[in-house]
């Protein structure tokens, strides 16, 4: 349970864990149910690339994402991948929105275990694929 109240549904975490063990889902998409009582599973998909990720995030209110993110370090190494936690909160989301959001994040955040880096965006450009890139190659 979240400071807000907010409870984690249990197909958020049974999602998870199945993306992590790369079965079923690139990326999924979370969100507070109509009531705001229930963080819940708003979208999930195997087989999008990033651009149709960052697609789905809506422009104008928060959510809560995971993206099972693969990428090359340089020449000749393999692909590697990491789980990426993403608040998104753009700039003109509902000031309530950005709070329940805000408040209600780490009982989500706590339920997943192997998240490798986590990024808070406000606009596109800051979940960019260059972003997350940038984020999990940083020593």
């Amino acid at each position: 349970m979240s400071r807000s109240g907010v409870a984690v549904a249990a197909d958020c975490v049974s999602t998870f864990e199945e993306l992590k063990l790369r079965k079923s889902a690139r990326y999924i998409i979370y969100k507070l149910n109509d009531t705001k009582t229930q963080i819940v599973v708003d979208k999930s998909s195997a087989d999008a690339d990033y651009d149709t990720f960052l697609g789905d995030l809506p422009e104008a209110d928060c959510r809560w994402a995971v993206y099972d993110f693969a990428y090359k370090l340089g020449d000749g190494e393999g692909e590697r991948n990491k789980i990426v936690f993403i608040s998104w909160s753009p700039d003109n989301a509902p000031v309530r929105s950005k709070m329940t959001y805000s408040s209600s994040k780490d009982a989500l955040r706590r339920a997943f275990n192997g998240i490798g880096a986590e990024i808070q965006g406000t606009d596109f450009a800051e979940v960019s694929h260059e972003a997350l890139l940038d984020k999990v190659t940083r020593k």
